[in-house]
């Protein structure tokens, strides 16, 4: 191995969630030496809101890559089918369009989205991170901050019992989030804005198939779309995605009686909805201005995030993880030369873009349209994309992220 990454200095990664974990998996595997620091310690570090989970064709190919497929499929469900759904058609909720991946049959061995939550994809992680002896894993440690130097950066951590260590490291990866101290620490703009709605998530255990759902389901509605999909259990439960008005108090929004009232109106079944859990969260649109600053390399949320309509967020910062991981690695081997950095950013910058923002806003305001020549439009469009075959691939192509990886590579 050169001296661009040695064992001496390693690539220090911020954050342990599904990103930072697999982009560590992926060097690791390399033979490249990582420290992972990560705030929660362990007796904590399961104890997550669930949220993100559906992992699209291109992203399981990455956790294949590392091994992490074999150990998460059983605790998923695979999901080939997704429907479009008018709210409120003639005689009630009317399946617009259906799409299946077995059009994406040719382009990937995982022609399905698995359904598989974020905090199980992070402990299966986790376990193979922990057998790892090249990551040096620092549970329970606090990144305070980072200075660059001529070779490499030094991080500066605090442990649980306040003793302050200084870490020495070839490259410094963000992935701790949309709160990155590494972004902000270099003065690094998050341009875009934020939705003044709040969305209402509400976990419930409820057969929606009965009623002709599939197990993920875009409804659009413009008084109030939402989403609909099926997690693997125990116990199976469904997950129902609602906006809320600005000004609406958000404990009064949480509470029984509240999420009852949400649910009978979105589907009347007489009796009362078995009700799980909720949780209320704001939806931002951002870019970071920068991914790269020297030795400093942004992954994930970090870097950008989005509307969660159409499961782009947590898929395209694994996306980051892993073409930053051939792109270092490529520099361990003495394959490539710094400017390969540069073409990282170019690339996931331009995806995040152009791509992935893009995608979200506009899935968003195709379910809240409200102008109806618009929204008849927009039906059309998709009736016609499903029932032709050529058109339907072309669709797959780009909801699965296939596309947005293959426009990466061709950025130079």
């Amino acid at each position: 191995m050169s001296d661009v990454i040695s064992r001496n200095k390693p690539v220090i990664v911020i954050g342990a969630g599904p990103v930072g974990l697999c982009l560590t998996l992926a060097l690791t595997q390399a033979g490249l030496p990582v420290t992972l620091i990560e705030s929660m310690t362990p007796e904590n570090f399961l104890d997550q809101v669930p949220r993100a989970g559906t992992n699209h064709p291109p992203t399981l190919e990455m956790f294949d890559r590392i091994g992490l497929y074999k150990k998460i499929e059983p605790r998923g469900l695979i999901a080939p089918v997704f429907h479009y759904w008018e709210r409120k058609g003639p005689k009630g909720p009317e399946l617009i369009a259906e799409f299946d991946h077995i059009h994406l049959k040719d382009d990937t061995p995982f022609p399905y989205v698995l359904q598989c939550e974020r905090i199980k994809i992070v402990e299966e992680a986790m376990k193979m991170v922990v057998e790892d002896p090249l990551c040096d894993l620092r549970m329970g440690t606090q990144f305070d901050s980072f200075e660059q130097t001529a070779h490499g950066v030094v991080a500066s951590i605090t442990h649980q019992d306040g003793a302050v260590e200084r870490i020495e490291g070839r490259y410094i990866v963000s992935a701790e989030g949309a709160r990155s101290v590494v972004r902000r620490q270099l003065g690094i703009e998050f341009e875009g804005f934020t939705y003044p709605d709040r969305t209402l998530n509400i976990e419930v255990a409820y057969d929606f198939k009965k009623h002709g759902y599939a197990d993920r389901n875009y409804i659009s509605d413009p008084d109030e779309w939402s989403n609909l999909f099926h997690w693997a259990g125990p116990p199976a439960r469904w997950r129902v995605h609602f906006p809320t008005l600005p000004d609406e108090d958000p404990e009064e929004l949480v509470k029984m009686p509240a999420l009852q009232a949400r649910m009978q109106a979105f589907l009347p079944i007489g009796v009362p909805f078995d009700i799980h859990g909720s949780n209320l969260y704001t939806v931002h649109q951002r870019v970071a201005a920068k991914f790269r600053v020297g030795n400093a390399i942004l992954v994930g949320d970090a870097a950008h995030v989005n509307s969660p309509i159409g499961g782009m967020g947590m898929n395209s910062g694994i996306h980051d993880a892993f073409n930053l991981a051939d792109k270092l690695i490529a520099l361990s081997r003495n394959e490539a030369d710094e400017s390969v950095l540069d073409r990282y950013e170019r690339q996931r910058r331009q995806i995040a873009i152009q791509h992935t923002q893009a995608q979200t806003v506009r899935n968003k305001r195709i379910l809240a349209e409200k102008d109806p020549a618009v929204r008849r439009k927009n039906q059309d469009e998709l009736r016609r994309a499903a029932s032709e075959p050529e058109l339907a691939r072309q669709f797959m192509l780009r909801a699965s992220l296939l596309n947005s990886i293959r426009e990466a590579e061709a950025i130079l």
